[in-house]
């Protein structure tokens, strides 16, 4: 069967956890922090997404302090039962607010909260309550939080991981970089918006039989990173806690190196304009690029046959577009520089596949273009095709 043609505004799911609002953290002598992201870039701007969890507390548009973003039940076996953590937020501003709705991601996790109005210097708390009845699977669900005094609902995260069996940390962190063990690597910051920056904290294991001293070298301008406790005793666990500051010579996909000890970590970030303090004029007033298809199909070719499509496009808004960014993560494709357009121009560009650095089969290659569209910053092109 042929790849199935992609519709034009064809974009990956969207992640419900895209951050807009302005977020401020208790610690002024940290670096400035956003909750981690997972999935494909996406535009949105309906939800504030605070800094991950921090020991001193976040604030969120200086109205409300949470004591933190994320909550980890760490490795939890199948029959361990419903897992329960709660989140405190305190009222940091002059009048009350009310936490009038929190809503699940899904029907696994409930909540509870304070129904009555937060004074200011009070507290109040969201109860929450993951079921664990989905079997022996990682887990990343979210609590949606309206608070009556912010424009924007609150993002909090319940993370973990389950298993049918209890397993030994080298099973549980199967990936060893300078002395440490992870899950996975990369890491993933996720989605980042320029004058932003993004963090997560994520548990690390020491799988040997002596303590672990962790230096960081070689980091990335962009990076910082932090280990604790450090020393990270043998046989345990420890948080580590990553950040990566957005800098407009940055756009789209990078990858952000440093070295533990001696051994080179990485940490993938997606980075976007950022249109939160544009009005509605100004977004009106921005480019609108129009594609005349989201999908190039170059039919049926043998292996190692090189392979030219193009897209083509107009701009329809009312000023100038430019394309910051175009990544596609196919080995083999080329991305050809993707044109400026006046209003009102027309343009193009090519792709360019070798298919002997593809497999044989249906192919879809997926190109992401970061543009300085307020109303499409992110366009989604496929190119698909079969190779013999």
């Amino acid at each position: 069967m042929r790849a199935a043609r992609q519709p034009e505004e064809a974009v990956p799911e969207e992640d419900p956890l895209e951050y807009s609002g302005g977020v401020e953290e208790v610690d002024s002598a940290a670096a400035p922090a956003l909750e981690m992201m997972a999935g494909d870039p996406v535009s949105s701007e309906n939800v504030t997404v605070p800094v991950a969890s921090s020991k001193k507390g976040v604030t969120v548009g200086g109205i409300a302090e949470f004591d933190r973003t994320v909550h980890n039940f760490g490795d939890i076996l199948v029959t361990s039962g419903p897992q329960t953590c709660t989140f405190k937020v305190k009222n940091i501003s002059d009048k009350p607010f009310s936490i009038y709705e929190v809503v699940s991601s899904c029907g696994c996790t409930e909540a509870v909260w304070t129904k009555t109005p937060v004074e200011p210097g009070a507290s109040g708390s969201i109860k929450a309550t993951f079921q664990n009845e989905d079997g022996p699977l990682p887990f990343d669900k979210t609590l949606t939080v309206y608070i009556s005094s912010l424009s924007k609902p609150v993002v909090l995260r319940l993370r973990g991981n389950v298993s049918e069996t209890k397993k030994s940390l080298k099973e549980l962190y199967p990936v060893t970089v300078g002395s440490l063990s992870f899950k996975t690597m990369p890491l993933k910051a996720g989605n980042l918006e320029q004058g932003e920056s993004r963090s997560d904290e994520i548990p690390v294991a020491n799988t040997g039989s002596a303590p672990v001293s962790v230096r960081f070298t070689d980091v990335a301008p962009q990076l910082s990173l932090s280990v604790e406790p450090n020393p990270v005793p043998a046989g345990s666990t420890a948080t580590l806690t990553f950040t990566v500051r957005s800098d407009r010579n940055l756009w789209g996909k990078n990858i952000y190196n440093a070295s533990l000890n001696g051994s080179r970590i990485s940490v993938e970030a997606f980075t976007k304009e950022n249109f939160a303090s544009w009005s509605d004029a100004d977004r009106k007033a921005g480019s609108q690029p129009v594609f005349e298809t989201s999908t190039a199909d170059f039919g049926v070719v043998e292996a190692g046959t090189p392979v030219k499509v193009e897209f083509s496009f107009d701009n329809r808004g009312k000023s100038e577009f430019s394309c910051y960014k175009a990544d596609c993560d196919t080995p083999g494709v080329t991305i050809a520089p993707v044109p400026s357009l006046a209003p009102g121009a027309k343009g193009s560009f090519a792709v360019t596949l070798d298919t002997s650095k593809l497999p044989k089969g249906e192919v879809t290659a997926y190109l992401i273009l970061t543009t300085n569209s307020p109303l499409r910053p992110i366009v989604n092109l496929f190119v698909v095709g079969v190779i013999k």
